[in-house]
This record gives C-alpha cells, structure tokens and sequence, in this order.
C-alpha cells in the first residue's frame, strides 16, 4: 500500500476577501475529492485573501498510480479553474508492507 502526501500552494488573484476565498475553496475541495477520489484540506494561509495551500491524499496500490492520480489533477485545476493558479506542489511517498 501506498500513501502520496501532497501540498499544492494556490494563488488566488481575483479574491478580495476570506469569504470569497471560502467559497472558492470549498467547490474546488469538493470537486475534487468526487472527480478524483482524494481526501484535500486546506491546510496553510487560512487568513490570507489571495493565498492557500491545499493538502491531498492519496491511497494506492503504487506510487506510479497515485503520482499519475496526482498529475491528473494538477492539470484538471489548471484547465478547468481560471480562477486558481497553482504556484507549486510537493509530494511525499510513503510505502506500508500489507502482508
């Protein structure tokens, strides 16, 4: 089993104020946990307008699935939300032995 940790820091440039930001984060939350099957926290720069950091984690069989799982996401946000900018992301791997 596989778990990929990963931090993706947005910047949100038309936002002009928290609970503009709030409601932009929330479908995007949203959206993503049910398009990707991934459990996402906004997890950093909760008091700032214009800034967020998202946290995302995957569960997998491999670590090839689910960089592939994040990929496909990061490019899902940046086609379909012209509204965020992902600024950057990191990724931890993290390998159970099951048996």
């Amino acid at each position: 089993m596989v778990i990929l940790a990963a931090s993706v820091e947005l910047y949100l440039p038309g936002v002009a104020s928290l609970k503009e930001k709030r409601g932009i984060l929330k479908s995007l939350i949203a959206r993503l946990h049910k398009q990707f099957n991934v459990a996402v926290a906004e997890v950093a720069f909760q008091d700032v307008w214009q800034s967020a950091t998202l946290g995302v984690a995957i569960v997998s069989n491999g670590a090839p699935h689910a960089e592939q799982v994040l990929e496909r996401m990061l490019g899902w946000i940046e086609r379909n939300r012209p509204d965020v900018e992902i600024v950057g992301h990191t990724l931890e791997i993290l390998h159970f032995n099951t048996g």
